[in-house]
């Protein structure tokens, strides 16, 4: 039986956890590894001017696993006290200690859910956007393994200009805590709270200033999901908002918002997404491609045919304001993927795609970066 990849939120919220027995902690634990072996054929006058320092054709390899353990104990009151760390298991994946997200659980049917840790916000883990069936995404950077982009854009994590799942400032899984309400009759709302944007060393002490790192502070963030079946029709609608104070005098602060949504007839699907990251600006801002105000939009549907195939088109628009400064022309990120993936068995699935994509700084020459990427994955999960 073949299933569409989990969205974003239906993970970040917990909506496919397994109840524990009172009393006994229930030591789970899984991941994920997905192999891509691709062809790309990467041109444009940015390729043009490398000469040969450069050559992006040919065939490639890409990887993205993790490994995650996920204990948890449900006690006499109703209570669930979790604990969620996932490693990268990748060569040199995660940062010195390889680990992505850490954090805890406390969850109950009247409680609600709070999260403790390293760990993306509850707007970031509330949207939604064009729905995917094969594991190499155009709406992130993960298409620069084969197409080289981000020799033209920033290609900032979390951020609009890439992705539908953004960040305030493009923060990723800094230490901060977020609660959601219960689910009411499939509305859910989480709100978070960091304290800065200056990531999670060991020992590090949360140090607002500028030494430690932080750019932003008091990062609020809140988020809007609704999911709801009727009949063989399904709605996922979403909504996200977060702000950041900007720590360096003279420089303004930091926004994101985005909306999204999803809509299932029978075996179809089609789903869209649009955000903005409004990022810090003024003569303190950094000028390293963090400040670049930002916009991207989804688009696609997929088909779950009958048997073992699924299908999937979808595209992504992003676009990066005044890209050389204030008046000047904007850059562009542009993206169109067409794939199946047949399930091939329990946590065994087989992708094809192709994907067409390309960057392009209007402000100077010789800096348009186009690829085509054939390619085909076998992704395993547990």
């Amino acid at each position: 039986m073949k299933k569409h990849l989990l969205s974003t939120s239906a993970i970040a919220l917990g909506l496919v956890a397994a109840p524990a027995s009172a009393q006994e902690w229930n030591l789970d634990w899984g991941g994920y590894m997905n192999q891509h072996v691709a062809f790309a054929d990467v041109s444009g006058t940015a390729v043009a001017a490398a000469g040969a320092a450069f050559d992006g054709d040919g065939v490639g390899f890409h990887s993205n696993s993790e490994i995650h353990f996920t204990p948890s104990v449900t006690l006499d009151n109703g209570l669930t006290f979790g604990i969620n760390v996932q490693f990268e298991a990748e060569n040199g994946g995660g940062g010195a200690d390889g680990i992505d997200e850490t954090y805890m659980i406390i969850s109950g049917d009247t409680l609600g859910r709070i999260e403790i840790g390293s760990e993306n916000s509850a707007g970031y883990k509330s949207m939604v956007g064009a729905p995917t069936v094969t594991s190499m995404a155009i709406n992130s950077p993960s298409i620069s393994a084969f197409i080289p982009l981000s020799a033209t854009l920033p290609w900032n994590f979390r951020q609009a200009g890439v992705s539908a799942y953004t960040e305030v400032g493009g923060n990723n899984d800094v230490d901060r805590i977020s609660y959601y309400t219960p689910d009411f009759n499939g509305l859910t709302v989480g709100i978070s709270y960091a304290r800065n944007n200056g990531g999670n060393a060991v020992g590090n002490h949360n140090n607002s200033g500028t030494a430690g790192g932080a750019t932003l502070e008091n990062i609020f963030d809140i988020g809007v999901n609704y999911s709801q079946t009727f009949g063989t029709t399904s709605v996922s609608l979403a909504a996200r908002y977060g702000s950041g104070e900007a720590i360096a005098a003279g420089a303004s602060d930091a926004e994101t918002w985005g909306v999204g949504a999803q809509v299932g007839f029978g075996d179809f699907t089609i789903g869209a997404h649009y955000a903005e990251n409004d990022n810090v600006s003024g003569a303190a801002a950094s000028h390293n491609g963090t400040d670049l105000d930002q916009s991207g939009w989804s688009f696609g549907g997929t088909y779950d045919a009958p048997g073992a195939w699924a299908f999937e088109a979808l595209t992504f628009q992003g676009t990066y304001d005044d890209f050389a400064g204030a008046g000047t022309a904007d850059a562009e990120y542009t993206a169109y993927k067409i794939g199946a993936s047949r399930d091939m068995g329990p946590g065994v699935d087989w992708d094809i795609y192709a994907i067409y994509a390309e960057a392009d700084d209007k402000n100077v020459a010789g800096t348009e970066i186009k690829g085509t990427v054939i390619g085909t994955a076998i992704n395993l999960s547990f």
